[in-house]
């Protein structure tokens, strides 16, 4: 069976994360990813060897997780002859992904105004840090950044927390994501008009669309959903438990009256059930901080898999555990997200 983007060319100019991984997911769909790389490389080959990483049995997972799929061309972009043969590469391209600092392309040749008048149909898609107009479309961004001026900082952890930054590149992945949806459909636009057109995905504007509820809260409400203390959380079953041998489970019942008597009978705290502090979801919130005081000693009892049987047999109870990352690719569990397929042409710039 074909991949729905197969036919489709990618001229990847991008470096680090950002960029990089918006062609990347178009590549995981079957279109030809072409990577544009100085001479030097990208430098996303050599990040773990600069933080004295040994390379020499491993991968360099940096690199690999965000070019995956990609077939890879050095350039001397310093030399004309190397800016045209980009040109011509993008001339028979169908999308041209670049994430340079504004200007940067420009000064090259490579801008969306000189591609596109040499190829109309080409969907020129910018990876950026704020966007494509106002006083900061041209300031530099890393992901850092992107979770900084987003909020977002301030919307994981205790209420009483400093700013906490979130591993993993999860803003220039956000903005990956959004670059890449804005890449398909500039594609189906152009299968209706038969035009390209630009597109332009920030990490300002990606954070704060993967913070929509928060967001719109604050714009709506007048201010935007807080930091929830797990010692009190209004709704003690949508919350998470420490088990007797250290792991965590994790309860996410959104309608907890219809789940309650049944809990507390399979926790074998039937009194719970009909204790006036506890009776009702109005209760059990004006009461969480005993509630859950409560929920942490009984499943400080016993293991967490053992917590995990008495949940499956005794009720439709909606609960989880809790992963780490180490955790994640051994939950038998989790699903595939996208099919990656191995490039048959190796790299031809240095690996890192």
């Amino acid at each position: 069976m074909a991949l729905p983007l197969e036919g489709i060319r990618v001229v990847d100019w991008t470096i680090w994360q950002q960029g990089p991984v918006a062609s990347l997911m178009l590549g995981d769909f079957g279109a030809e990813v072409i990577k544009i790389e100085s001479r030097e490389g990208d430098p996303g080959r050599g990040i773990l060897r600069a933080q004295g990483l040994d390379l020499t049995d491993r991968p360099n997972f940096y690199f690999e997780a965000n070019n995956r799929n990609k077939k890879s061309l050095a350039v001397d972009l310093k030399k004309p002859e190397g800016v045209e043969i980009v040109r011509r590469i993008a001339d028979r391209a169908d999308v041209f992904v670049q994430n340079f600092r504004k200007g940067v392309a420009a000064r090259l040749g490579l801008d969306a105004a000189t591609l596109r008048a040499r190829n109309p149909r080409l969907i020129y898609a910018s990876a950026t840090g704020y966007g494509p107009e106002g006083p900061e479309s041209g300031a530099p961004s890393f992901d850092y950044l992107g979770l900084a001026r987003s909020g977002i900082m301030y919307a994981c952890g205790e209420p009483d927390d400093p700013p906490m930054a979130i591993a993993g590149g999860i803003a220039d992945q956000m903005g990956a994501v959004m670059l890449a949806y804005a890449v398909m459909i500039a594609l189906f636009a152009r299968e209706r008009t038969g035009a390209g057109q630009e597109v332009d995905a920030s990490h300002l504007g990606s954070m704060a669309w993967l913070q929509g509820l928060g967001l719109s809260a604050r714009l709506m409400l007048g201010r935007a959903l807080p930091r929830q203390p797990r010692r009190s959380a209004v709704n003690p079953l949508w919350n998470h438990y420490r088990c007797g041998d250290g792991q965590w489970i994790a309860l996410s019942m959104l309608q907890p009256d219809r789940y309650w008597a049944q809990f507390c009978s399979t926790l074998e705290i039937p009194e719970a059930a009909t204790d006036p502090r506890f009776a009702t979801m109005l209760d059990r919130m004006m009461n969480c901080t005993a509630c859950i005081a409560l929920l942490d000693e009984v499943f400080g009892r016993r293991p967490r898999a053992e917590w995990l049987r008495r949940l499956a047999e005794g009720g439709d109870f909606i609960f989880s555990i809790v992963n780490s990352v180490d955790d994640l690719p051994d939950d038998r569990r989790r699903s595939r997200t996208a099919t990656s397929r191995p490039s048959t042409i190796p790299p031809s710039a240095p690996r890192g």
